[in-house]
């Protein structure tokens, strides 16, 4: 099973095609709409977000390569299970 939100690249055709194609072995689910607490790499976004929009930067240039560098190399470390439990603790 795989689970998607509903950016356009998960509603593809390619990506209809290629899942249509797979249907024995893999099926896909998109979380609930307006749900982004169910999807951990919201909570990555706004890491990033937090760790990198405090600061000023010279040039758009200059901030496109700070945003592409951190999340090429960061490692998050987030508890799936914690993550989507956590409101019900």
């Amino acid at each position: 099973m795989v689970v998607a939100d509903r950016a356009t690249q998960h509603r593809s055709k390619m990506v209809k095609e290629y899942l249509q194609s797979n249907m024995e072995t893999i099926k896909l689910e998109y979380f609930p709409v307006g749900s982004p607490e169910f999807n951990a790499v919201e909570e990555c976004w706004r890491q990033g977000k937090y760790n990198m929009l405090s600061g000023c930067y010279s040039s758009l240039s200059d901030l496109k390569k700070i945003i592409s560098n951190y999340y090429r190399t960061r490692r998050f470390n987030i508890d799936i299970k914690r993550y989507l439990l956590r409101s019900t603790d």
